[in-house]
């Protein structure tokens, strides 16, 4: 994680500058949240138009579950979330790493062995902006441990 991607989220039009970690911390959240539903939606309209290839409707269902449902990405950062409002920063950790190994399984597969399927839609680029974040809550999550 890089200074400057955080400093880009702090600069950010109506973002958190000049915020106390725990602002940021719930902000950053709010970004990831909604970056994960942005996903989410771009995800079904790939499944919806991925038509006669099943290679791409299976990469896309299995991203779907991994990113959209309630144990995949979406309910992880649900969790990231009530961890963070509960001040459990060994849980915030716990939840936002799920966060990252979900989008590294829908976009790199889940088995070494196997090559990640050739996506040249904007999912993996979605990913890398969630995961980027996500490690931005986990910079936090450990500036807070330390407190």
């Amino acid at each position: 994680m890089s200074l400057k991607s955080i400093i880009c989220l702090v600069e950010e039009p109506g973002g958190a500058k000049g915020a106390d970690l725990v602002s940021l911390g719930n902000y950053t959240i709010e970004v990831v949240f909604g970056n994960i539903t942005n996903t989410i939606k771009l995800i079904k309209s790939l499944i919806a138009h991925s038509g006669n290839d099943p290679k791409a409707q299976s990469h896309y269902k299995e991203c779907l579950a991994l990113i959209g449902g309630e144990s995949g990405s979406f309910g992880d950062i649900i969790d990231t979330q009530k961890h963070f409002e509960a001040r459990d920063y060994y849980g915030v950790s716990t939840s936002a790493s799920s966060v990252i190994a979900n989008i590294e399984y829908c976009i790199s597969g889940e088995d070494p062995e196997d090559p990640p399927y050739p996506d040249k839609s904007n999912l993996p680029r979605y990913a890398r902006f969630i995961e980027q974040v996500v490690d931005i809550i986990l910079v936090i999550s450990n500036f807070l441990k330390q407190e």
